[in-house]
């Protein structure tokens, strides 16, 4: 059951992305172009997503457990350092220099583009390279 939800969850995100235009990376770097033709649309997706999960997220965490497992799995981790700071880093310029990052990078493979499936294999490779090098 827990696998269905997931594949389940994972299409309707999939294809909220898609519906927002994140899995086109035009959107993303038009977003970051603040002193050139800035794109909004990415602001807006964040904000509808912001609207839902901040209201529910409280609720949601008086349940003794989740629905679909035995507990809830938080961060255990709320300290700032240097392998934080340094993924961000990674993640904000991998994402400023592709127009992707990893959810609507893997959502738009659906596109069929070569493109895609390379910073798929690239991001894959750099997460795994990351696990070698930062522990």
């Amino acid at each position: 059951m827990q696998i269905l939800t997931a594949l389940i969850t994972g299409i309707l995100f999939g294809f909220g992305l898609s519906l927002g235009e994140m899995i086109n990376p035009a959107r993303v770097i038009g977003f970051l172009d603040v002193a050139g033709r800035w794109d909004a649309t990415l602001l807006f997706v964040m904000g509808g997503a912001l609207a839902v999960s901040v209201p529910l997220y409280p609720l949601i965490l008086r349940r003794a457990r989740p629905l679909l497992d035995q507990r809830f799995f938080l961060p255990m981790k709320s300290a700032i350092d240097r392998p934080l700071i340094m993924g961000a880093a990674i993640f904000g310029i991998g994402w400023g220099l592709g127009g992707f990052c990893p959810g609507p990078a893997l959502a738009a493979l659906a596109s069929g583009s070569p493109a895609v499936l390379l910073f798929v294999i690239a991001m894959i490779a750099g997460q795994r390279a990351a696990a070698h090098i930062v522990k």
